[in-house]
C-alpha cells in the first residue's frame, strides 16, 4: 500500500512538473514572462534535466530500488545548484569579458557530468560515448596523427567555454529546444489529446476506401499526417502501429511486410512539411534562414518519399494478389460530417501554415493555432467542463516532458559544437573528408553518406542530426555545396539511419508489434525505402527538387523525379503488370536512377529505357495484365 501511494505521489508530481514546466515556456516565448537568452536557457536545461533524472531511472536494474531514488535525488539537487550559480554569474562573467572564479569552474564541472548523465539515460550510451569522444579530443589532440593533430587546450579553458556563455550547453541547440521544440511538442499533444489521431484516421480510411493495399495507403497516410505532429519515428510507429499493422495483416500483407510499411511511413512523418521533426527547427536556426524556407525546400522530397511508399505497398499488393477491398472500418457518417467534426484540427493547421507564411516566427504560429484549436474545440462540443481542463493540462504536461529527452540531447549537442570550436576539428575533418574524396563530390557525398548514417544509427533523428550537422555538413559546404543542400543531405539519412540496419529503431518497435523477426523488418523497410538512399544525391546535383532552380527546371525535376521514383519502386517489387524477370528489374532501377539525377541526357535515357521496360511487360504478359 505505501509502494502503491509512493507511486501514486511520484506521478503525480512528475504531471505537475511537467505542467510547470510547459506553462513557463509558453509564458516565455508569448512574452508574458520578458527574459534574456542566457537565463532562459539556463532555467530550461535546470528544469528539463531536473525532469529527466525524476523519469528516467539510472538503470533497468536499478529502476523503482532507493538506490536510484536516491542518485536521481542527488543529480537534481546538483542540477538546480549548479545551475542557481550560473543564474547569479552569467552576467558578471559577460560584463568582465570572460573572466571566471574557481566556483565556476567546479560550477562547469559538475554540469557537464550532468549532461553527459541526461545524454545516457535520455537518449542512450551511443550518443553519451560520441560526445566524451569529442570531449577527449582537446586533451589529445597534441598526440593525434596527421591532420588530426592539434594544439588542444586546458582543461580550465574547455570548462569555461562549455559552461559560461552560449557556445557549448547553451548553444543554438539548447536555445532552439527551449522555444521552437517545446512549443511544438505541446501542440502535439493538445492534438492528440483532444482527438486529431481519431480524425487523422477516419480521414486517411476514408481517402484510400475502394482501393487496393486500402489498409497499408491508409496506414502511409495516417503515418504521415501522425508523423508531422510527433516529430519521432519510433514514437510514431508505437502510437500509429498498433492500430495499422494488424489491418495490414489481415488484409493479406506478411507480417514483416506490414511492420516494414509502417516503420516507413513513420519514418518520413519528420519530413514532411508544415510540422517536421525537431530537427528541422534547429536546421532553420542553424542554417540561419526562416523556418518557411526550410519548409519550402522539404516539400518536393516528402511527397516523393510518401509517393514511392504508395508506389511500393500498391506493387506490393499487386504481386501478392491482394485485391482491392474497403480497407478499415469506419463510421457511416458523410466525408462532410467527418470534416465538419475535425474543422479544429483543420483550422489549427490552417492558422499555423498561414501565418508561418506571413513571416511570424514559427513559436508565435503554433501559440496562435493551439488557441484556435482550443476555442474550436469549445464552440464545437459548447462545453468547459473537468473534462476540457483535464485535456488542456494532460496536453501541456505530455509535451513538456516530450521535450527533456530533446533537451538532453542538445546539450550533449553543445559540448559537441563547443569542441569543434575551440579546437578546429570541424574544419579538420571537413578537409578530411575531402582529402579522402580526392576533390570528387559524388565521393565526397557517398562518404558523407555513410557517416551520416553510422552515426545516426542508434540515435534519435534530433540527436542524429546535431551531431551530422555539426560534424559533416561543414565538409560538403567546403565543396561548394550551398548550406541548406548539405544540411538537409545530412537531415535526410539521419531520418533514415532508424531503419537501416543493422540498428534500426522504428523497424524494432513496429516488429515487435506485429510479432515478426526484427531484423527481416530491418531489411525489408530498407529496400521499401530504397528511393530515399538516393534522393539526397539527386537534390544536391539538382537543386529543383529543393525549389532552388528557376520555374521551368523546378517543374522538370519535380516530374523526372516522379517518374523516376515509380520506376524505382518497381525495380524494389520486381512486379508491374505481371512479375518481372532479374534483368528488367536491373534495367528499370538504372531508369529510375537516371530520371532522378537531373540533366536532359539522364532524363531522356532513363525515359527511353523505362518506356522500353513498360512496353515489354505489357506485350509479353498479357493474359497476366487481363487478369
Amino acid at each position: 500500500m505505501a509502494s502503491l501511494t509512493r507511486h501514486l505521489t511520484l506521478q503525480n508530481g512528475i504531471f505537475l512538473a511537467g505542467l510547470a514546466l510547459g506553462a513557463y515556456h509558453l509564458m516565455v516565448v508569448s512574452g508574458v514572462i520578458a527574459i534574456s537568452t542566457m537565463p532562459m536557457r539556463v532555467t530550461h536545461v535546470m528544469l528539463a534535466l531536473s525532469l529527466l533524472f525524476v523519469i528516467k531511472p539510472a538503470s533497468e536494474r536499478l529502476a523503482g530500488t532507493s538506490i536510484d531514488r536516491v542518485i536521481s535525488a542527488l543529480l537534481v539537487v546538483a542540477t538546480v545548484a549548479a545551475s542557481v550559480w550560473m543564474l547569479t554569474r552569467w552576467k558578471p562573467i559577460a560584463f568582465s569579458g570572460g573572466i571566471t572564479t574557481d566556483m565556476d569552474f567546479y560550477a562547469g564541472v559538475v554540469l557537464l557530468i550532468i549532461v553527459f548523465e541526461a545524454a545516457r539515460r535520455g537518449i542512450g550510451l551511443i550518443l553519451a560515448a560520441i560526445t566524451l569522444v569529442f570531449f577527449l579530443y582537446p586533451f589529445v589532440a597534441p598526440y593525434m596523427p596527421g591532420v588530426l593533430e592539434g594544439r588542444g587546450a586546458t582543461l580550465s579553458r574547455i570548462v569555461q567555454v562549455l559552461t559560461t556563455d552560449t557556445q557549448g550547453i547553451y548553444g543554438i541547440p539548447v536555445g532552439v529546444a527551449a522555444t521552437y521544440i517545446i512549443v511544438f511538442t505541446i501542440f502535439g499533444a493538445l492534438l492528440s489529446n483532444f482527438g486529431a489521431g481519431d480524425f487523422f484516421f477516419e480521414l486517411s480510411v476514408r481517402c484510400t476506401r475502394g482501393l487496393r493495399a486500402a489498409s497499408a495507403k491508409s496506414a502511409v497516410l495516417f503515418s504521415t499526417l501522425i508523423g508531422m505532429v510527433s516529430g519521432s519515428a519510433a514514437g510514431n510507429v508505437a502510437v500509429t502501429g498498433t492500430v495499422t499493422i494488424p489491418i495490414m495483416k489481415r488484409e493479406g500483407y506478411a507480417p514483416h511486410q506490414a511492420a516494414a510499411i509502417e516503420a516507413v511511413a513513420s519514418t518520413g512523418g519528420q519530413i514532411m512539411p508544415p510540422v517536421m521533426g525537431a530537427a528541422a527547427f534547429i536546421m532553420a536556426e542553424i542554417v540561419g534562414v526562416p523556418y518557411t524556407a526550410v519548409m519550402a525546400a522539404a516539400i518536393v522530397p516528402a511527397l516523393l518519399f510518401f509517393g514511392s511508399a504508395f508506389m511500393v505497398v500498391h506493387l506490393q499488393a499487386v504481386k501478392s494478389g491482394i485485391a482491392p477491398n474497403q480497407g478499415a472500418a469506419v463510421s457511416e457518417e458523410a466525408l462532410s460530417k467527418v470534416l465538419l467534426n475535425g474543422s479544429p484540427f483543420i483550422a489549427a493547421f490552417g492558422v499555423l501554415i498561414t501565418m508561418m507564411l506571413m513571416g511570424y516566427s514559427p513559436f508565435m504560429a503554433s501559440l496562435w493555432a493551439m488557441v484556435v484549436l482550443i476555442a474550436g474545440d469549445i464552440v464545437w462540443n459548447r462545453k468547459i467542463d473537468r473534462v476540457f481542463f483535464e485535456k488542456l493540462f494532460r496536453s501541456v504536461s505530455e509535451g513538456a516532458r516530450s521535450v527533456v529527452t530533446i533537451s538532453a540531447a542538445c546539450a550533449a549537442a553543445g559540448i559537441i559544437a563547443g569542441i569543434l570550436g575551440v579546437t578546429g576539428l570541424g574544419s579538420k575533418i571537413a578537409t578530411l573528408i575531402d582529402v579522402a574524396s580526392g576533390g570528387y563530390l559524388f565521393l565526397a557525398l557517398f562518404f558523407t553518406m555513410l557517416t551520416s548514417i553510422i552515426l545516426g544509427m542508434g540515435l534519435p533523428t534530433t540527436a542524429a542530426y546535431l551531431i551530422l550537422a555539426t560534424v559533416v555538413a561543414p565538409a560538403l559546404v567546403k565543396l561548394d555545396v550551398p548550406v541548406l543542400t548539405a544540411h538537409f543531405f545530412v537531415f535526410y539519412y539521419g531520418c533514415i539511419s532508424t531503419i537501416t540496419p543493422p540498428v534500426a529503431l522504428a523497424s524494432y518497435v513496429a516488429g515487435g508489434i506485429a510479432g515478426a523477426n526484427v531484423n527481416k523488418v530491418g531489411w525489408v523497410a530498407a529496400s521499401y525505402a530504397a528511393t530515399s538512399f538516393v534522393l539526397p544525391f539527386a537534390f544536391v546535383y539538382g537543386p529543383g527538387l529543393l525549389m532552388g532552380a528557376d520555374l521551368l527546371g523546378n517543374v522538370v525535376a519535380v516530374v523526372t523525379a516522379v517518374v523516376g521514383t515509380f520506376a524505382i519502386a518497381v525495380a524494389i517489387i520486381g512486379t508491374l503488370n505481371a512479375p518481372l524477370p532479374a534483368w528488367l528489374r536491373v534495367i528499370v532501377g538504372v531508369a529510375g536512377l537516371c530520371l532522378l539525377f537531373q540533366g536532359w541526357l539522364s532524363a531522356a535515357i532513363g525515359l527511353i529505357l523505362f518506356t522500353g521496360v513498360v512496353i515489354f511487360d505489357r506485350m509479353a504478359k498479357p493474359k497476366e495484365r487481363t487478369a
